[in-house]
């Protein structure tokens, strides 16, 4: 979080940083803000199914060496899961080249 750059983008703060490996890694921070381990763990659940799907595939093709950190914010629990996927996309659109 301290040596890469940061984009705020929607309802997470994307952290991004050149990776000390050779692939891809993405983290996640989902604190409760207040809400149940339920909701936390399904809004865990949903932003990894999103890195998963649309953000690997890119990375492996363009940058591998690049590790996203995402952080949600408070208003990270109200937004549909098509409505995160676009947030999660504008953040790594341009580190990808997509």
């Amino acid at each position: 979080m301290r040596s890469g750059k940061r984009r705020r983008v929607g309802p997470m703060d994307v952290f991004l940083a050149p990776s000390a490996g050779a692939r891809p890694r993405v983290g996640f921070i989902v604190p409760l803000h207040g809400h149940s381990a339920v909701e936390r763990n399904r809004l865990r659940r949903r932003l990894r199914e999103i890195a998963r799907r649309e953000w690997l595939p890119l990375a492996w093709e363009r940058d591998p060496r690049l590790d996203v950190l995402i952080r949600a914010r408070e208003e990270a629990y109200g937004p549909s899961f098509e409505e995160l996927r676009a947030f999660v996309r504008q953040a790594t659109e341009r580190p990808c080249g997509a």
